[in-house]
């Protein structure tokens, strides 16, 4: 057994500040311009005039991208290096925006989506693989939760500074734009920090396939979860309207769920880092998961309530993302988990086209409270999966 001082250890757990910070303040301010472009794009697509059915579409080649843009991520950045790719897709991110004010015909979108959210994907694949690169494994928990607490809290700046400088002109176009540019200050910063994740030529690399299912426990988290916060998110408006509370008061408890993510992160990724399995946690995040979507029907008629129900529901079920991650980083490292983070994020994608439609469908069929059985289907069949991990193990 190695001593606790013996200069391995050290190194191991030496917390990498300028990495980490530069990696998190990056993804961060692209966050803010996420929040800020996407509702920007649907509001302009509806002032010209375009069908909620069309925007719709649109808005779903993001999905697409993100699936595309994952096999190809860590092939970019093991050819070019990680901080180069990082830098290239923010300026091809910040360069869309503008595109689309000056493409006046509808189909011209759709390619430039693409393009942005292949961007924001590579972007989002490497930012995380440097976070959980450079972090310490006795606090990887930590800083991943405060990754994401600093996301959330750019994700929700984003509509803010929207509702101030409005949809109408060049000028929403350009402040988007150069948000996205001000991320690569914080990456030029560390230039020298980056990490190396250069190996073996092409023909000798495993297939992307093979890193879906290498830590299954992970990507199948990350699947649910994006499942549940894009179904969840798109749909628990038409829930609330259905069941009787009008837009503000969903508007209200959409925010709890919110905050519940914001919050609880931290906490949950230090308490991972307590944990010998992260797994165990996983399948806590899950249950609870599921025990908020059984009772919600039956507490959702007062609004006070249901924002508690939520608040807590939303802040743990978001720890599938978080503690998922650290998870995969204590198993894998190097190279491998470069891949696994692009698997993980292609899982994400996944999650984001099976969520709307299955809790649809499950609407459609059962009535207004099939949003949250179908829900509850998606974490009772995680807790399945992991607990047949955990078992088989033992």
């Amino acid at each position: 057994m190695i001593p606790t001082s013996h200069p391995e250890v050290e190194a191991a757990e030496r917390m990498e500040w300028l990495s980490v910070g530069a990696a998190i303040a990056s993804i961060s301010v692209v966050g803010i311009a996420i929040g800020l472009g996407v509702p920007l794009l649907s509001i302009v697509l509806e002032n010209r005039g375009v069908s909620a059915t069309m925007i719709g579409l649109n808005t779903a080649f993001a999905g697409l991208a993100s699936i595309a843009a994952a096999p190809i991520a860590i092939p970019l950045a093991s050819r070019f290096g990680v901080v180069p790719t990082i830098l290239v897709m923010i300026v091809v991110g910040a360069l869309s925006f503008p595109g689309f004010y000056f493409a006046d015909q509808f189909w011209m979108w759709f390619p430039l989506r693409v393009v942005l959210h292949i961007a924001i994907t590579v972007l989002f694949i490497l930012s995380e693989f440097w976070i959980t690169s450079s972090a310490p494994p006795s606090r990887r928990g930590f800083i991943l939760g405060l990754y994401a607490t600093v996301l959330s809290l750019g994700f929700a700046a984003g509509p803010i500074i929207f509702a101030q400088i409005g949809s109408s002109g060049f000028l929403p176009f350009a402040v988007t734009a150069a948000i996205v540019l001000l991320a690569a200050l914080p990456v030029v910063a560390a230039w020298k920090e980056g990490p190396d994740i250069s190996g073996k030529e092409e023909a000798d690399r495993p297939r992307f396939a093979r890193y879906i299912w290498l830590v299954p426990t992970a990507t199948a988290a990350v699947l649910v979860f994006g499942a549940v916060e894009t179904g969840g998110f798109a749909l628990f408006p038409v829930y609330a309207n259905r069941i009787g509370y009008d837009e503000a008061q969903a508007a209200y408890l959409l925010t709890m769920i919110g905050l519940g993510n914001v919050i609880l992160q931290i906490p949950l990724g230090m308490l991972s880092d307590r944990i010998a399995d992260r797994r165990h946690l996983l399948v806590a995040c899950a249950a609870t998961g599921l025990a908020g979507s059984i009772i919600l029907p039956w507490v959702v008629q007062s609004w006070l309530v249901a924002a508690a129900v939520l608040f807590l529901w939303g802040g743990v079920v978001a720890g599938l993302y978080t503690v998922g991650l650290a998870h995969l980083g204590s198993r894998l490292s190097g190279r491998e988990l470069a891949s696994a983070n692009a698997a993980f994020v292609f899982c994400y994608g996944l999650g984001m086209l099976a969520g709307p439609q299955a809790i649809g469908l499950g609407m459609d069929a059962v009535g207004p409270h099939g949003f949250a059985w179908s829900l509850g289907l998606f974490f009772a069949a995680y807790i399945v999966l992991a607990g047949a991990r955990l078992f088989a193990r033992k």
